[in-house]
């Protein structure tokens, strides 16, 4: 079994959730008493979120490049980033190892190709939703476009996650207020919706609403698991 790398704490809440998906998904593939392999390097989210708002993105990286150097010589075979808006410095940390880094929006996009949808809506921070490092790599390397709530919905978003979700706070006009926003783009045309955030799948439930919903940290987990165990599956 490949041992899988975890770079983690942004945030931590999240972090739990590909700990649990990852030892369940080997479970259910092994049986007995068998569980993943796991090395993680946890950092502290307050010094990244420092960065993301001065829009130090190159300060972020190196910071989360050393600690995927740590995972490589520690003994991982592979590096999962646990969270969506930092792989908008994958390239910066991927020049820094040899193991392979499992991008998070490959793995939503399998899965939505998979399903045969072509036009999604994004959540997730407002980086994510607003730049090209996701969007773009979505449409071209699976040909789904993907489209995003209006500038107020977005903002809204971002505050939820970041003064709410990542502090393990679950409120129920938040949730109330994000499936409006899935609902809107239901009206844009979204066949389903990509929770662009680690946090949001604690918050927003399959069962909330009729439409799709791609879990991008379980979706990661699985991406991982295929890895490890079916390298024809797991090529993207």
């Amino acid at each position: 079994m490949k041992t899988i790398g975890l770079l983690g704490g942004m945030s931590w809440e999240s972090t739990t959730l590909y700990y649990e998906f990852l030892n369940r998904g080997v479970r259910e593939r092994l049986g007995g008493l068998h569980s993943a392999k796991i090395l993680l390097q946890s950092v502290d989210f307050a010094e990244i979120e420092r960065y993301q708002v001065k829009g130090e993105w190159q300060q972020a990286g190196e910071m989360l490049a050393v600690a995927a150097r740590n995972l490589q010589q520690a003994g991982a075979d592979m590096l999962l980033i646990c969270t969506n808006l930092m792989h908008k410095v994958a390239p910066q940390i991927e020049q820094q190892i040899s193991i392979p880094l499992l991008h998070i929006a490959d793995a939503a996009g399998r899965e939505i190709a998979r399903q045969g949808l072509k036009k999604v809506g994004l959540l997730g921070a407002i980086y994510t939703m607003e730049e090209g490092f996701y969007r773009e790599r979505l449409m071209e390397k699976f040909g789904i476009e993907v489209v995003i709530p209006a500038r107020k919905e977005r903002e809204l978003v971002q505050r939820v996650i970041f003064t709410e979700l990542c502090r393990g706070e679950f409120r129920a006009e938040s949730r109330s207020a994000y499936l409006a926003i899935i609902e809107q783009l239901k009206q844009q045309g979204a066949e389903g919706v990509i929770l662009g955030c680690t946090e949001i799948p604690l918050l927003v439930k399959p069962q909330d609403t009729g439409l799709a919903l791609f879990n991008t940290a379980e979706l990661h987990a699985k991406y991982a698991l295929a890895e490890c165990f079916d390298a024809r599956t797991a090529a993207a």
